[in-house]
């Protein structure tokens, strides 16, 4: 039977343009009421990354990239929260802090969990040296934590390893993005089984059209990206990937997220 597989960058759960209230709970409803088998989601304030699986019915596998905090002091998800609720158009994630979410039915089972810093110092220090990146650039791509995770999936007598990631969002130099989704990229090949299915969802954060990474992954057996910047790659099993038209994330009037859910059938 094929396999449902979705990503969808939440914006901190609010709606476009962006209002007072908040609306990630509706979303994550609106995000799984088709039973899908597999959501991955991002941006995802770190208060809700526990109600995660109370709100969709499924196996919720969190991953904290940046930390709440008020300033340079970390402090707790709950405070942010309360202090988001103020209003969370202007505030989005500088207190509430932010991360990445796999959602997984549980009719399947999630075998194992993994994690990866994609901007760590030493990599950012390396990188920039490659690409030749001026202070400005290297002090942008330090600004905020980023991480990809993986969780192996057995759906009846298969497995695929599914990795969502996050990448920096930084325009002046799409090259940073770019060198993120390869680092996630290599992640998730050293942790594979041969044979085994690999799918690489996520925010890359860098157009398919200027990105180097993903004409390499097309190279080597991924699918054809989706046309922006958030993609469900899927290599190892046929794939029809397909990005959800506005009306389908509308609701009580308003568009949520100012991004739009991508989506393969898999299998």
């Amino acid at each position: 039977m094929p396999l449902v597989v979705r990503s969808w960058n939440v914006f901190h759960g609010n709606a476009t343009p962006p209002e007072r209230d908040g609306f990630l709970e509706e979303m994550v409803r609106l995000a799984t009421a088709d039973d899908p088998d597999v959501v991955c989601l991002q941006e995802v304030p770190a208060w809700a990354l526990a109600r995660l699986g109370d709100w969709s019915g499924m196996t919720a596998v969190g991953a904290l990239a940046a930390p709440p905090r008020l300033g340079p002091l970390r402090w707790p998800a709950a405070a942010g929260r309360v202090v988001t609720n103020l209003h969370h158009g202007i505030l989005r994630s500088a207190f509430a802090g932010q991360g990445n979410a796999i959602l997984v039915a549980r009719r399947h089972r999630v075998l194992d969990t993994h994690e990866l810093e994609l901007n760590p110092a030493g990599f950012r220090r390396s990188q920039a040296r490659w690409l030749g990146l001026d202070l400005v650039d290297r002090l942008a791509w330090a600004k905020e934590r980023r991480v990809c995770q993986a969780v192996r999936v057995a759906a009846g007598e298969s497995a695929a390893l599914v990795a969502n990631l996050h990448a920096t969002s930084y325009a002046a130099d799409e090259r940073i993005p770019d060198a993120e989704l390869l680092r996630a990229a290599v992640f998730l090949e050293a942790l594979s089984r041969p044979g085994e299915p690999l799918l690489l969802c996520g925010d890359a954060n860098v157009l398919p059209e200027r990105s180097a990474t993903l004409r390499r992954l097309v190279a080597e057996g991924f699918s054809e990206p989706a046309p922006g910047i958030d993609q469900v790659l899927v290599r190892g099993l046929p794939a029809s990937v397909s990005v959800w038209p506005v009306e389908r994330r509308r609701a009580g009037g308003r568009v949520l997220s100012d991004h739009a859910p991508v989506e393969a059938v898999v299998g």
